[in-house]
């Protein structure tokens, strides 16, 4: 049997970003939409949740409806000096994923630059054969279904072989609409049909190979 694909997701997938890191995310793009389109912080604030309500990524609905250069966005967004200290994660990660069988990508919707910082923090970078930021996916984000079709393809990924490890529900409905098996990471006792598995962390992921492999026939 041909081994299993990964596609994994990053912030709060593989760690936390809960505590820290989303809510400095969170106060750098209401500061920049309120500094860039002259709005204050609490307009700056909803029209934020809207547009990642609406699109999945708040940059979508910038860049849709203001022109705002993506680029310039993502880049003064994802600031972080002090990224080591706030990334949470399990000390065994790297372990975990060396035990995964096949190939194992990152499809985020962050920026490059963050993502890979975050790699590095985390002591996995080498692990991934390839990285897929919101650039490099045409600034196509989950869960819109052309950044998945563009990874496929690049990479020769068969759907019903890929799995999508993802914390995101609408993400993960889009992965299964495309063919590919779902891991959902939430604590949640529900699960929703389009989901293959649900385990509360990623460390779950070696023991429970046997369930996704029967999902994928």
């Amino acid at each position: 049997m041909s081994k299993l694909a990964w596609l994994f997701d990053l912030d709060n997938t593989l760690h936390d970003a809960s505590p820290h890191i989303f809510p400095q995310i969170n106060r750098s793009m209401t500061e920049y939409i309120a500094r860039n389109l002259g709005m204050s912080e609490p307009d700056a604030q909803a029209l934020r949740m809207h547009y990642w309500k609406r699109y999945g990524a708040t940059l979508r609905g910038l860049e849709r409806h203001h022109g705002v250069d993506p680029h310039h966005f993502l880049w003064h967004t994802h600031q972080f000096p002090e990224l080591a200290r706030m990334v949470i994660a399990d000390g065994g990660l790297r372990q975990m994923l060396r035990r995964l069988p096949g190939r194992k990508i990152l499809f985020t919707n962050s920026p490059q630059h963050y993502a890979e910082r975050v790699l590095e923090v985390l002591g996995i970078a080498g692990l991934f054969d390839a990285v897929y930021a919101i650039e490099t996916t045409r600034l196509q984000p989950k869960p819109e279904p052309g950044g998945f079709r563009l990874i496929l393809r690049a990479e020769g990924l068969t759907p019903a072989r890929t799995v999508m490890v993802e914390d995101s529900l609408p993400n993960l409905r889009a992965a299964r609409s495309l063919g590919l098996r779902t891991v959902w990471v939430s604590r949640e006792a529900r699960r929703p049909r389009f989901v293959d598995l649900k385990v509360s962390g990623v460390m779950q992921l070696p023991r429970m190979l046997g369930v996704l492999r029967r999902s994928s026939g």
